[in-house]
């Protein structure tokens, strides 16, 4: 596959204070990519290097193979963009605004406007200024979306809508990636990557911390596990397997928190009359608080 994004040991310093550091980074053609990490990870800085907004201090990136310094412009034309913070003129409407970016693109497909306008239930005829952080973020998202780019870069794209508003968001982010466009999207909400991304990335303090698929990043987390049985066990019979930890027992019910296959789990607790098992399978959350817990204090 194509490599739409590509940096190579991308570094931004912002003075004393860290911005990005080293990253090596790959989104291929195609794919709905996840950047998470919590607020002032370095998501916002990534974003506006590749998009030549602030320029790295050390290291490369290619947005189609162009590097980001030396043609910004040929990216843009290609490139549909969300701001963390979307705030433009207070006395235009909705529909101005729209126009306008559309406008400066050379015009855009009227009905497919429209369509979006009526799928994220925005009411284009109010002034910007009356807008809630919600209805902003709805006009951006028209913005970003309405002339089909090749490559979406979205910053906390779900910010301040409603769950059914991102439901069809997520919706329309999926058909986009069906058409084979790109959309690299940053959160520091674990279930809407895990719900939708093919990929993700975590930073953590500027560093990349981990880029897989999804289900492979899964497996890093812990499988929660419940095991009852007929009669009172020991924790001990659990406590030396490679993997387990956080043993609780309760009555005839143990749980534990296990990293890896559970199968030596379910061979030890096989002798001694186990009656059910429950292992909840790991979601990002779990992920999110691994790579980040002990260091955070969380």
């Amino acid at each position: 596959m194509t490599a739409v994004i590509h940096t190579e040991q991308l570094t931004k310093s912002y003075g004393p204070h860290r911005g990005i550091t080293e990253l090596d980074l790959d989104v291929e053609e195609g794919e709905i990519f996840g950047f998470l990490g919590p607020n002032g990870a370095g998501k916002t800085t990534t974003m506006r290097v590749l998009l030549d907004l602030i320029r790295p201090t050390s290291g490369r990136a290619e947005v189609f193979g162009i590097e980001t310094t030396a043609d910004p412009v040929a990216i843009h034309r290609r490139i549909g963009y969300l701001p963390g913070e979307f705030d433009l003129y207070d006395r235009l409407t909705g529909a101005d605004t729209i126009a306008y970016f559309a406008n400066l693109r050379g015009g855009v497909d009227a009905g497919y406007v429209a369509e979006l306008i009526e799928r994220l239930d925005l009411d284009p005829s109010r002034r910007f200024k009356e807008y809630s952080k919600g209805n902003k973020q709805k006009v951006g998202l028209v913005v970003a979306l309405q002339h089909r780019p090749d490559l979406l870069i979205l910053d906390e794209p779900t910010s301040g809508l409603d769950p059914l508003v991102q439901r069809t968001f997520f919706d329309i982010v999926r058909e986009a990636r069906t058409e084979g466009r790109t959309v690299f999207l940053s959160s520091h909400i674990i279930d809407e990557v895990d719900r939708t991304c093919d990929r993700v990335a975590i930073i953590r303090e500027g560093r990349l911390v981990q880029v897989d698929s999804i289900e492979a990043i899964r497996r890093l987390a812990f499988h929660h596990v419940e095991l009852k049985f007929g009669a009172p066990v020991a924790s001990a019979i659990f406590s030396s397997i490679a993997g387990v930890s956080d043993i609780e027992v309760d009555g005839h019910v143990v749980r534990m928190r296990v990293a890896g296959p559970i199968g030596g789990v379910i061979a030890a607790a096989a002798p001694h009359g186990i009656v059910d098992v429950v292992s909840r399978e790991p979601n990002l959350e779990d992920v999110f608080l691994a790579q980040y817990g002990a260091h955070d204090g969380r």
